[in-house]
């Protein structure tokens, strides 16, 4: 989200959570992102809040939280994790994070002496928690409210001890999205050192209840070939053909828009090593087999030629993208799957940039981790 469209989100309405996660809405636009005074401001809008708008439990409190969109729900336990079972393993990533991003949530958690944000984790499915979740969604929300299409529901757990027996059992969890947040929470729990700091916001979903939506891609120019010449490279690549429909329908073949037409790449079966958990992801591939040696992107995460497309309206975005002449081509991806996202993670992988795209996204502002 950019600061104009934050800044307009939460104008004239000061309860806005933006006040605290995206502060230089309320400082000038020239203000650097991380100016001291975004932090300070930060810290200070949190504090009205916290006065204004917040509940404090006067226990050590566990929830569910359930989000549902297009009659498809996910409901997770939010609680806090032990930056411990982070840096043994125990929380497993599949992305490397970026040390600017780690530095300024860092700066962020110990500014606000806060977690504001949590991190949305995935675990293999639990009888034990789908046991206690049916008994406690059973009674009236805290919260009930939708909004863009996304029902959010909310409970406090009245019997936390049994949850934390629960997440406990859990041989491994895997961060879906938050990576930066949790690398941050686990350096300002280095640096401040207390009991509280040491813990880390979360909402523990089943990854069979979570949606990963692709991540496509868009790219500004074609090498200097002309449209029918790119389409003619891709030949050497794999199976080409006109395609009525953008989205790809099976791992190994993409969506290609140019020249205001789609086509259906799909590369030959036998040429994916299925037993490499990165190798055989279709941003592997792409990036292998197309971007650097075609198009000569080799950096995804640094080219300015390249760009990313995602969330509910990808396809729509990435035809405005070509259609406009603003990019060249476009590439329809197919979703990763969860299964494949923890097979990353259980190598010690990590996956190409800009992989899952998971929907619906988590409300910030609901709940607060407190370190002091």
């Amino acid at each position: 989200m950019t600061r104009a469209e934050a800044a307009a989100l939460a104008a004239g309405n000061p309860l806005s959570f933006l006040h605290v996660v995206r502060s230089d809405i309320d400082l000038p636009a020239s203000t650097d992102p991380h100016d001291p005074r975004v932090y300070a401001k930060a810290r200070e809008n949190l504090e009205w809040l916290l006065r204004e708008a917040f509940v404090q439990e006067a226990a050590r409190s566990v929830y569910l939280y359930e989000l549902t969109l297009e009659g498809r729900a996910q409901l997770g336990v939010v609680g806090c994790l032990h930056v411990g079972d982070y840096a043994s393993g125990i929380v497993r990533k599949h992305e490397t994070t970026r040390p600017d991003k780690e530095d300024d949530r860092t700066r962020h958690i110990l500014e606000l002496s806060a977690q504001a944000e949590p991190v949305l984790l995935a675990h293999e499915a639990s009888a034990f928690l789908n046991q206690l979740n049916s008994t406690v969604i059973r009674s009236a929300p805290l919260f009930d409210y939708e909004v863009n299409e996304v029902r959010h529901r909310g409970w406090r757990v009245p019997d936390p001890d049994a949850y934390v027996d629960a997440v406990r059992r859990m041989e491994k969890a895997y961060i879906a999205d938050g990576h930066h947040r949790t690398a941050g929470a686990w350096r300002a729990a280095g640096e401040r050192r207390s009991e509280e700091s040491q813990w880390f916001l979360a909402v523990l979903f089943p990854s069979s209840q979570l949606r990963i939506l692709p991540y496509h891609r868009v790219v500004r120019d074609l090498a200097g070939m002309s449209p029918e010449g790119f389409v003619s490279r891709l030949l050497a690549i794999g199976e080409v053909k006109p395609a009525s429909r953008p989205l790809p329908e099976s791992p190994g073949t993409f969506g290609v828009l140019v020249g205001e037409r789609w086509f259906r790449l799909t590369l030959p079966f036998d040429s994916i090593d299925r037993d490499d958990p990165v190798g055989s992801l279709d941003a592997a591939l792409l990036q292998e087999r197309l971007l650097d040696p075609v198009l000569g992107i080799r950096d995804v995460r640094n080219d300015p030629r390249i760009g990313f497309v995602g969330g509910l309206d990808g396809i729509r975005t990435l035809e405005r993208l070509v259609g406009s002449g603003e990019m060249a081509a476009g590439f329809a991806m197919h979703p990763v799957s969860m299964e494949q996202l923890m097979k990353v993670a259980d190598a010690g992988a990590v996956m190409p940039p800009k992989s899952t795209w998971f929907e619906p996204k988590l409300h910030s502002g609901l709940f607060v981790h407190m370190l002091d």
